[in-house]
């Protein structure tokens, strides 16, 4: 396909970084995620104190001027800036300085022991309990269900003569103790993925299931197990640190806790003997709190909250100047230069919809046409003011019957929702709560958009099921939604949307799940419906088919942009962009299709 508006793209993947090669030979590099994670200033500046801090662990043995538990009678509560102890020395004489440089490798190594080991056994039976079956999966759910049960500090003070006060040894239990949070984070995202269509694919292919989890399912969970991480390391240090001021393990073991301890309880004789630890335990913390912040936002990307006036989107552009159609009294919808578009990981926009252009007007049936993320839903939804929270409207303006719908508050667009603009979603079953009857659903609805009383609301509903087609409408009104039929549901689900008798109907490919016999019944309905009431319909739709067949004009879309416009006999007589002559060609060939089997050897001789 060619064209100015080709955006072909090539990806060229090397070890560490993504290049796209677009149509026009311009490059973009996806960037690495570690280069994402340090762009965010919290993530960078708290890495760098805890690099900072580990690094000068790691060096104690070279720059703390004392050993961690070398005592000096004559250095008792040595006051700060005493020369060889700058910060100065504790109740046994001790330097405070190279005792909190010791303590910083036992804080690391508590942080390393118990995350861990809460990693490879939460991982791991999160992955077996989410990805087989029921059995297995309860028997890890209770499993884990008993070790949440157990009192983790109490518990760790009963063991202390088993593991005879070593501080490893109480990190390694504690580490099965913060197992079942993972485990849980990873059953239930694994349960999540586990029936994905490249999983079923990955298994089909004939790949084992340690495989399929370890190259599928692993990726796809990772990012909160990192997240995780950092907050199980902090968690680690605090716990290590509070049993050591309680005076549970060994007293040679230089550590915060123990630290604290001794200058709590000298507290009114040197009381900066307990402000160092302290600080410095506190820093420790707050960096791995914050970074597990700042590691989430990058990893899951962050969600900014609608703006004022905004409903389920973000405007960051003044709505477009729509002099000339504004000027036309009986357009009834006019979109203008409308651009949407999401914040990926590293917080830039990706836009998704851009410089969209439509007009209808009553009476008239608009297909906006175009393959599976062209950006046709993203366009109907932002007129319903249905959009994500993370949605960011960029540019454009919205207007229904004069009436600018872009920073609308929910109050103000659910007047127009469901009254004067109404939808029909695709999927009819997916749209049917299955804990309600189908009339109760719909007389709701109904009393919401129309403020009539519930008997009033009953009998219309049960007229327009009886319109739409529906052959016992009492019945159909009575009963579950499994209970009836996908074309049924459908049927009633239009009932629905055209009960206010709405100036403007949005069907989200409302024929998708039918098969063709009643995608032809739903298709009459919908015209001779958009005939009584006169409203304008915008069709969004993949099948030139269902076009032919109902709409009076088309929009064509790629990739977030209307590549052609027109009637619908232009378009099929003499369509000019290609990639409209694309899709036209791919629609299957009736007489092809239907041209009857050559005849058999047995049937030419009779």
């Amino acid at each position: 396909m060619s064209g100015s508006d080709d955006h072909t793209t090539k990806t060229i993947r090397t070890p560490s970084t993504e290049t796209i090669v677009t149509a026009k030979g311009t490059a973009s590099t996806r960037t690495p995620m570690w280069k994402k994670i340090l762009r965010d200033p919290q993530a960078a500046i708290t890495l760098s104190i805890l690099a900072a801090i580990f690094i000068l662990g790691a060096l104690t043995p070279l720059i703390a001027p004392h050993g961690p538990n070398e005592a000096d009678l004559g250095m008792v509560n040595a006051p700060v800036g005493t020369p060889g102890y700058l910060l100065g020395a504790d109740e046994s004489g001790r330097d405070i300085l190279s005792r909190m440089l010791h303590s910083i490798n036992t804080a690391g190594i508590s942080a390393l022991l118990g995350t861990t080991v809460a990693l490879i056994v939460g991982v791991a039976a999160g992955l077996v309990g989410g990805y087989f079956g029921r059995a297995t999966q309860s028997i890890t759910e209770w499993l884990f269900a008993l070790i949440m049960t157990l009192p983790g500090v109490l518990l760790l003070i009963i063991l202390m003569p088993i593991t005879g006060g070593d501080y490893r040894w109480t990190m390694l239990i504690f580490g099965v103790l913060l197992a079942p949070g993972i485990y849980r984070i990873v059953r239930n995202l694994v349960l999540g993925v586990k029936n994905e269509l490249y999983v079923d694919a990955a298994r089909v292919s004939g790949l084992g299931n340690v495989r399929i989890l370890a190259r599928h399912v692993l990726s796809i969970v990772r990012g909160p197990i990192i997240i995780a991480t950092a907050f199980m390391a902090g968690t680690a240090i605090n716990v290590q640190s509070g049993l050591a001021f309680l005076g549970v393990g060994s007293k040679e073991i230089p550590s915060f806790g123990a630290m604290i301890s001794s200058g709590f309880r000298n507290l009114y004789i040197a009381p900066t003997q307990f402000l160092w630890p302290s600080l410095l335990l506190g820093v420790i913390t707050a960096s791995f709190v914050l970074l597990g912040n700042a590691l989430r936002d990058t990893l899951e990307g962050s969600k900014p909250k609608a703006a004022k006036g905004g409903v389920g989107q973000r405007v960051v552009a003044e709505p477009a100047a729509t002099a000339d159609t504004a000027a036309e009294e009986d357009v009834i919808l006019a979109i203008s230069d409308l651009g949407i578009a999401y914040p990926g990981v590293d917080g830039e926009l990706n836009e998704v919809v851009r410089g969209v252009d439509l007009t209808l007007k009553p009476g008239d049936v608009l297909g906006l046409v175009g393959e599976s993320g062209s950006g046709k839903s993203q366009t109907a939804f932002s007129t319903l003011g249905v959009l994500p929270p993370e949605a960011v409207i960029t540019s454009g303006s919205i207007r229904f019957d004069g009436r600018e719908l872009l920073g609308l508050d929910d109050r103000q667009m659910s007047a127009l929702r469901g009254s004067d603009i109404a939808y029909i979603p695709q999927e009819p079953m997916s749209n049917l709560d299955p804990t309600f009857r189908v009339g109760a659903q719909l007389v709701e609805g109904v009393r919401a958009a129309t403020n009539v009383s519930r008997k009033e609301a009953k009998s219309r509903v049960i007229a327009l099921l009886d319109r739409c087609g529906i052959p016992d409408p009492q019945r159909t009104f009575s009963s579950y939604p499994h209970e009836i039929s996908g074309g049924m549901a459908q049927r009633v689900l239009i009932a629905g949307a055209v009960a206010s008798r709405p100036r403007l109907l949005i069907a989200d490919e409302p024929t998708t799940a039918l098969d063709v016999t009643v995608q032809a019944e739903i298709l009459d309905l919908l015209r001779d419906l958009q005939d009584e009431l006169g409203m304008a319909i915008l069709l969004v739709t993949h099948d030139f088919g269902v076009v032919a067949d109902i709409c009076d004009r088309i929009a064509v879309m790629k990739t977030g942009e209307i590549v052609e416009k027109g009637s619908a006999e232009a378009i099929f007589g003499d369509p000019r962009h290609d990639y409209t002559r694309m899709l036209l060609g791919s629609i299957l060939d009736e007489d092809t299709v239907r041209t009857d089997p050559p005849a058999t050897a047995e049937e030419g001789a009779s």
